[in-house]
């Protein structure tokens, strides 16, 4: 009797161990999660000022560039696509695009001077130039509190309380792409220098 009573505190001490490792490890998971969402609301709120600035920086073009059609309405799709996505995998993607788009819209400028000279142009520019450096900040955070739920649900024995808890990997990561990266900066703040001409070729 006695050893059986020994063996039953056992198993009692056991589980109220592994119940307290379990609520511990939960809380964390809770408190990670809720971290993430935080972070991602940041990055959220960037990039809905930045598609608040693409409007009046398009119109500002459109003053000049009206016939560059084609930039203007690819841009205004890829805004609606980003404005209307629900989740963060949606809005991350859907960045992706009209960051190509804006891409082009600031190639195409390069073709006029007076765009480039433009007070209201260089203001939005600057504007926008400032959103991107707090998207940049945002992402990081948001990356990095990822990578860090990630890393302590992968953990034994958190693996387990994670699946019990109902807890899974988050892959949700805001990547910039191969495309993203290769968009040209630009420099509107001062004139390319002229191009050196080419060496007349002497007649025969």
């Amino acid at each position: 009797m006695a050893k059986v009573l020994i063996a039953l505190v056992v198993v009692v001490l056991i589980l109220l161990m592994f119940g307290g490792m379990y609520v511990g490890a939960k809380n964390q998971m809770v408190t990670k999660n809720e971290t993430i969402k935080s972070a991602w609301a940041e990055v959220d709120n960037s990039l809905k000022r930045r598609a608040d600035l693409i409007p009046n920086l398009v119109e500002t073009v459109k003053g000049i560039a009206g016939q560059e059609q084609a930039v203007f309405g690819e841009i205004a799709r890829a805004r609606s696509t980003l404005l209307s996505a629900n989740t963060p995998q949606e809005k991350i993607a859907a960045n992706r695009q009209l960051d190509s788009s804006l891409g082009r819209l600031l190639a195409v400028v390069e073709n006029y001077p007076q765009l480039r000279s433009s007070e209201n142009f260089l203001r939005l520019q600057d504007e926008l130039s400032g959103t991107e450096n707090r998207i940049a900040v945002a992402r990081k955070r948001y990356n990095d509190s990822i990578q860090d739920y990630n890393t302590f649900i992968g953990l034994f024995p958190n693996s387990i309380f994670a699946g019990f808890a109902g807890f899974a990997r988050n892959d949700a990561y805001f990547q910039a792409s191969e495309a993203d990266r290769a968009v040209p900066k630009v420099n509107f703040g001062q004139n390319p220098a002229p191009a050196t001409p080419a060496p007349a070729t002497p007649k025969q």
